[in-house]
């Protein structure tokens, strides 16, 4: 999507008028204008001059964004500055002074007596001649509204400004009038029809209009400023230099002058400036402007670490990863602002009501004008009426419903470490009715984890760690790495093993000070050593719970078993639950074992758990789902992201492959599944907050034009002064604005009062799809002795290509192989062999 900056735009009307005149450039896909931002995002392969030239021809201005400027990490916030609120500040100020001059010799002379000095005694002429000079310097200084109003009816596409000037202008032209008439009857000698002139003068309306539609063009830039602070914020983030290592020199340089593969060092208090890894030293990183987590992460050796984000205790010297537009702080800009830039879908409704919304009013205030007219009344009060009804009808209030509330929810969502890509995304979150989620890495942590210590008599748990930790340091099992971390934990100390062997498929083997350790599966061990039967029923009963048991021996008596397992995230079963709550259906996809799947959907408390699914099988139970209502995906794995593209919404935990990143529609910056309910609360509370915006532009325009054509005055004697009308316009926009900032105090994470949607999906009874099976061969393997070693064998075979699936059996040895064609017995073998397995024969 190419970015740029458009001019001269003053209401939904201007928005919509660009985006119609842009979406006819042949080539053009998709165009979508803001009025918050005055900003445009095009699809299509156009070249930008095209693009230009048509929002010229439509009487605005354009230019692509980033053009001419240098490329800087991360963004400059001065480019959101608020530039328009002291120039309506200087136009304001000056407009009062002159207006309170004219009100004081209009109304506070003619209608209290206030006295004026003696020369205009009877001098009615010079005071008119006064006001028609007060109310033109008044319609000078805000000059704006007639180039912008008239310019734009000139093109055949009125405005708001349009309204303004044509309520304006028409005031004064007719004042212009009556003073001219007002000389003949004083020439005449007519001193009646002098004074009841007077009383038709309407030289404060014409200035007083502007000056009121100014105070709200002031309020709203202002509130509209609010709605990219979070924006701004992350911008102000982005550090200005960096200390990099020249040589035996450490050298300050702008960010600009970092390059992938430099050498910086960061000291404590001091903010990290580009994405890097660190080669030496250790700290704990405050990462809170990134993710919104207020805990510090310690980062070590190997640890990557993100520009803007803040050590706080130690000194560490890092390698340059990624740098300028590349950065973490950038990309999330990026996504921010491109979502600033892009339509919900429920903005469709305010533009096309916006298209014709102010021809229609010029209509209704000439016809109106008209119908007064032809009531007898005279041409004074049937153009007040006519005026009343241009200056109160806004299309501001329309145009601004949506995306100020899109603007603030996503900077609220920035701020908690929710990053909406599009506000399509942001929308339609709140209107799912199915979360699927992937189960490793987002239910669970991902890596193998001790759960279960299970000690024979006459051992302790350290002392079975220890025993564990000698075998197991020497091992590059996964199932290892769990072990080796729980003893790390605990700060127990390992010796060295002698004559360590790895046996494939049945365990390990070592000699410590003299003594003979064995470790390994139930299978190894009881045929090593006598296993009790109680200990055999708790590793069954383990074994259901989608854990693995590891036992370990010592001399040939058993010492105890560790219980190992892909352990769900604390908060699962909280945000499950949440979910649940808002009456949103929970499905679990894994390419697990049907028993060690539903051990964890049981714990994390999802409403349907499917197994044994291919990552081409994900896409396909998304795309089966999807028949029975809206559809989210959350994932972390490269084998997400066809699931994630399928899906209605797409989520991606933060910590995730790049890949998932790009194909979803949401990313998770703190890689909870947490905040997957506090995402679609998020966009609830969007959304709720939009439906407000535009009953309120609807309600005030349908209430006020009405009123302000005199149609109530038969039945109940109601009018309105066009300057009322005037202060009710400016105030409408106002207040939309303002009711989108109240977001900034909505809290994300309270689930207090979700509002839980009925939601009457009956989820399918699923059964993955797997192909056409039209043959077989069953391998028999040596070397498996875990879940993980089976996991392993089965995604390497059901890899391959024409393999549509592989059940493999650790226990049994074996692993049987459906194939689309026939696949080579050499083909099937290398590749098991290659994970360092023994295919013994194939049939």
């Amino acid at each position: 999507m190419k970015q740029y900056n458009v001019t001269g735009m003053s209401c939904a009307a201007c928005s919509a008028r660009v985006e119609k005149a842009v979406g006819k450039v042949p080539g053009v896909t998709s165009c979508s204008v803001s009025l918050l931002t005055n900003s445009m995002g095009v699809e299509g392969d156009v070249p930008p001059e095209q693009i230009i030239a048509a929002v010229e021809q439509a009487g605005y201005g354009a230019s692509e964004k980033g053009a001419g400027e240098k490329k800087q990490s991360g963004a400059d916030a001065s480019a959101l500055e608020d530039k328009e609120t002291p120039v309506l500040k200087r136009r304001l100020i000056a407009s009062v002074g002159f207006l309170l001059v004219l009100m004081y010799f209009s109304m506070g002379h003619m209608m209290w007596g206030w006295p004026l000095p003696a020369w205009f005694n009877d001098n009615h002429i010079a005071m008119g001649l006064v006001q028609l000079l007060l109310a033109g310097i008044v319609m000078v200084i805000n000059q704006k509204f007639f180039i912008s109003g008239f310019k734009s009816l000139w093109h055949r596409s009125p405005n708001m400004d349009t309204l303004v000037a044509m309520g304006s202008m028409a005031s004064f032209l007719w004042s212009v009038y009556v003073l001219f008439a007002m000389t003949r009857a004083q020439v005449d000698g007519n001193m009646e029809a002098v004074m009841d002139y007077m009383m038709d003068f309407y030289f404060e309306s014409a200035a007083m209009i502007l000056t009121l539609i100014t105070v709200g063009k002031m309020l709203e830039a202002r509130s509209k400023g609010k709605t990219t602070d979070a924006l701004k914020g992350l911008m102000n983030l982005a550090p200005k230099t960096a200390v990099l290592v020249k040589g035996e020199k450490e050298v300050t340089v702008p960010i600009e002058q970092v390059e992938k593969g430099d050498i910086f060092v960061v000291r404590p208090g001091e903010s990290i400036p580009v994405d890097g890894k660190i080669l030496e030293g250790h700290s704990a990183v405050n990462e809170a402007a990134l993710t919104g987590e207020s805990i510090p992460v310690d980062k070590e050796e190997g640890d990557l670490v993100s520009a803007a984000t803040i050590n706080q205790s130690g000194f560490i010297r890092c390698e340059a990863t990624r740098v300028g537009e590349d950065t973490t702080l950038s990309q999330i800009i990026q996504m921010v602002t491109d979502a600033a830039a892009t339509k919900a879908p429920i903005a469709k409704i305010a533009d096309k009501v916006s298209g014709v919304f102010v021809p229609v009013v010029i209509l209704i205030a000439v016809v109106t004008t008209i119908v007064w007219l032809l009531a007898g009344q005279t041409f004074g009060y049937a153009l007040a009426r006519g005026i009343s009804v241009l200056v109160i009808s806004c299309p501001c209030a329309l145009g601004l419903a949506t995306p100020v509330a899109i603007m603030v929810g996503n900077g609220m969502g920035a701020k908690n470490g929710i990053l909406f890509k599009t506000a399509v995304s942001l929308e339609e979150a709140g209107r799912v009715q199915i979360v699927a989620l992937d189960k490793t890495g987002t239910i669970t942590s991902g890596e193998p984890r001790v759960t279960d210590l299970i000690c024979e008599p006459g051992y302790e748990e350290n002392t079975l760690l220890e025993l564990a930790g000698a075998l197991e340091k020497k091992s590059e099992h996964p199932l290892a790495k769990a072990v080796l971390l729980e003893i790390e934990q605990r700060k127990i100390a390992t010796k060295e093993v002698e004559d360590f062997q790895a046996l494939a498929g049945n365990g390990l083997t070592g000699t410590l000070e003299g003594h003979r350790l064995l470790g390994g599966s139930m299978k190894y061990i009881s045929s090593q050593v006598a296993v009790g039967e109680n200990v055999k029923n708790q590793a069954q009963a383990l074994a259901k719970q989608g854990k693995t048991p590891l036992l370990f021996a010592k001399d040939d008596v058993l010492i105890g078993m560790i219980a190992v397992a892909d352990v769900i995230k604390e908060d699962s079963p909280k945000a499950v639950q949440e979910l649940q709550n808002m009456g949103i259906r929970v499905v679990m996809l894994t390419g697990d074992n049907e028993q060690t799947a539903k051990a964890i959907g049981a714990q994390a408390g999802v409403d349907q758990v499917i197994a044994g699914v291919l990552p081409d099988g994900k896409e396909a139970v998304i795309r089966k789902l999807k028949e029975y209502g809206k559809v989210a995906m959350v994932g972390d794995g490269i084998n997400d992201a066809p699931a994630l593209t399928r899906a209605d919404i797409g989520i991606a935990i933060g910590a995730g492959a790049d890949v998932a990143i790009d194909a979803a529609d949401v990313v998770l910056m703190k890689s909870r599944l947490s905040d997957v309910p506090a995402a679609v609360r998020l966009s609830r509370a969007t959304l709720r907050n939009i439906h407000e915006n535009l009953f309120w532009a609807f309600f005030y325009n349908i209430i006020g034009i009405p009123l302000a054509a005199g149609v109530w005055i038969p039945i109940f004697g109601w009018t309105l002064n066009p300057m009322f009308g005037a202060l009710a316009m400016s105030l409408s926009s106002f207040c939309v604005v303002s009711n989108a900032l109240r977001l900034n105090l909505f809290k994300v994470k309270d689930s207090h009062r979700d509002h839980k949607i009925k939601n009457e999906v009956i989820l399918p009874q699923w059964e993955a799809s797997k192909g056409e099976k039209n043959m077989t061969k069953t391998m028999t393997i040596k070397g498996m002795m875990c879940g993980h070693c089976e996991a392993r064998v089965k995604k390497t075979l059901e890899e391959l290509e024409h393999v549509t699936e592989a059940q493999v059996s650790h226990e049994k040895g074996t692993a049987v192989v459906s194939m689309e064609t026939e696949v080579a017995d050499e083909v099937l073998k290398k590749a098991v062999e290659d994970q360092g397995y023994q295919v013994e024969n194939i049939q």
